[in-house]
């Protein structure tokens, strides 16, 4: 159980970030492609010419960390779902009510 609520957090987290995030770094390839001149916008001053293949670096950068974060949610995803993490505990291992048969008791 513990495994699927960890991949819903993975996915979630990973969907979020690139929604929230993922506008700043969508303008990189139309910029170079379009244009062949990258900017940097700043609220305060006038924007500013920037090198395109470091601009490019950082959205692949921030894309294969949203991937990475969406894609170890659906491994944990399975993995839960297969339940073997989960549910195959040895005996001595167990603890709880029923788990302390193993235990001498004075």
């Amino acid at each position: 159980m513990r495994y699927i609520i960890i991949g819903i957090v993975f996915i979630f987290s990973g969907f979020l970030i690139l929604s929230v995030f993922g506008h700043d770094y969508q303008i990189a390839n139309i910029e170079a492609s379009e244009f062949g001149e990258c900017y940097e916008d700043y609220d305060d001053k006038e924007p500013v010419t920037v090198n395109c293949s470091s601009k490019i670096f950082d959205q692949t950068l921030f894309f294969a960390i949203v991937i990475v974060l969406i894609v170890s949610g659906i491994i944990s995803l399975v993995k839960g779902i297969k339940g073997k993490w989960d549910n195959e505990v040895k005996s001595e291992d167990m603890v709880g009510p029923s788990g302390d048969k193993n235990l001498e008791k004075d």
